[in-house]
């Protein structure tokens, strides 16, 4: 068993039921939390007049780590939850043993994502959001993933549907104000494991092979037949990823 907890955090606009595939596997070789984020899943958007900032959600991390009684985890997440993963290490870097870092970036967004980002947000919070999943689904998975598994489609499908708008909004805001972590990464002297889809467009191999260069410790594994949700898409794959390395 490993001795670090592992602590996953999920992608957007999704929640934590995105690990379900690979949680057997996970929990097998140690502890394993899976937070849902604020606003996402079954917890709920605080009341606040800040504006949106991933700073926020990093504090959610670190006040679950103290509620838990946990010093000191490996701390991981897909896509959004990777770039919460990057504000807690630039929060609480002494909180951090390792990291798992999963079809994500540390660059932040361009002029134009950032824009896209607001509209998504705006759109959620006029509209609701029964027509995010068909937007966003040809750029969460891999082209054959969306051909040949109708099963993983309607899951991301569903997952997408139940979320908040209000939780969708925020989050989308939250990513679009976040910083550059390129910083971080660099001085995380922490043992670090870099995973991407081999077809994933939103955060590309490249992105994913400058965040393992980056960081002291890094290790970049790319997963074959995989795009941006690779613990949805080829789940055995990840978990054979991360277990030997977390070991």
């Amino acid at each position: 068993m490993s001795e670090l907890p592992l602590v996953l955090l999920h992608a957007f606009p999704v929640d934590a039921r995105m690990w379900q595939p690979v949680r057997a596997p996970l929990s097998a070789a140690g502890r394993l939390i899976t937070p849902d984020q604020r606003g996402l899943g079954r917890t709920a958007l605080p009341e606040t007049d800040r504006a949106p900032s991933l700073e926020d959600a990093a504090r959610d991390v670190v006040a679950l780590l103290d509620k838990l009684e946990l010093d000191r985890v490996v701390l991981g997440g897909c896509s959004m939850g990777g770039y919460v993963t990057m504000a807690v290490l630039r929060l609480a870097p002494e909180r951090v043993g390792g990291l798992v870092l999963i079809d994500t970036k540390a660059a932040a967004d361009t002029p134009e994502a950032a824009e896209n980002r607001e509209r998504v947000a705006a759109r959620a919070e006029a509209e609701g959001i029964s027509w995010l999943a068909e937007s966003m689904l040809p750029n969460l998975l891999a082209e054959r993933t969306r051909t040949e598994r109708p099963d993983v489609v309607e899951t991301v499908r569903d997952l997408i549907g139940s979320q908040p708008p209000a939780g969708v909004a925020w989050a989308a805001r939250a990513m679009a104000a976040r910083p550059d972590s390129f910083d971080v990464l660099a001085s995380a002297d922490v043992p670090a494991l870099v995973v991407v889809g081999e077809e994933d467009g939103l955060t590309p191999p490249d992105a994913a092979r400058a965040m393992a260069d980056a960081l002291p410790k890094g290790e970049l594994v790319v997963l074959p037949g995989a795009g941006h949700l690779t613990p949805l898409e080829v789940p055995d794959a990840l978990a054979e990823a991360i277990v030997g390395w977390w070991r």
